[in-house]
């Protein structure tokens, strides 16, 4: 699935396309439901400008917490045809492509303040980024339940970090 230009598959004519599935549930204090349509694009119809989308789909979703109730509708594309994919499976598709991609971000922005960096040239930032990456694979790799928590263990205790590497510090005369 890929990012389309929203404005163009916004334009599709969903108001005549019946909900093709729908989910709902609870957690986080909050209830959400989710419904999907999905459209059949022809390679010279709806100017959509992305040569190998063969289908649109638009996800309408509504969550309440308390009094307070949000709607949005996100739109993506997929090269699949309608009869390789049905609605259900590119809903848990999409679903699981946004758990990845939250967490994932989630982490790197409260616990490594990414989007407060001031590194900004040249490719310090992809750098610091696959620097992050790397940090969270290895602490997740490693058992860590709470990456946040397990960085302020090692913030607080450096000696923690290298052993996590299978680096020691052991006092010996070889190479002196």
């Amino acid at each position: 699935m890929n990012r389309l230009p929203t404005a163009k598959l916004a334009a599709l004519p969903w108001r005549d396309i019946a909900v093709q599935h729908t989910t709902s549930g609870t957690g986080h204090g909050r209830r959400e439901s989710r419904s999907i349509k999905t459209c059949s694009i022809a390679d010279e119809l709806g100017g959509i400008d992305f040569p190998h989308v063969r289908l649109a789909i638009r996800v309408h979703r509504r969550k309440e917490s308390g009094k307070r109730e949000t709607r949005e509708s996100i739109y993506a594309g997929t090269s699949l045809d309608a009869h390789q994919a049905g609605p259900a499976d590119l809903a848990a598709a999409m679903r699981g492509h946004w758990g990845v991609e939250n967490s994932s971000h989630h982490i790197r922005d409260i616990t490594f303040a990414e989007d407060a960096s001031t590194v900004h040239s040249g490719t310090a930032p992809r750098a610091m980024a696959t620097l992050r990456n790397l940090t969270i694979g290895v602490l997740k790799t490693l058992g860590a339940e709470n990456v946040a928590k397990t960085t302020r263990a090692i913030r607080d205790e450096p000696e923690r970090a290298l052993p996590l590497l299978g680096i020691t510090n052991t006092s010996d005369n070889y190479g002196t």
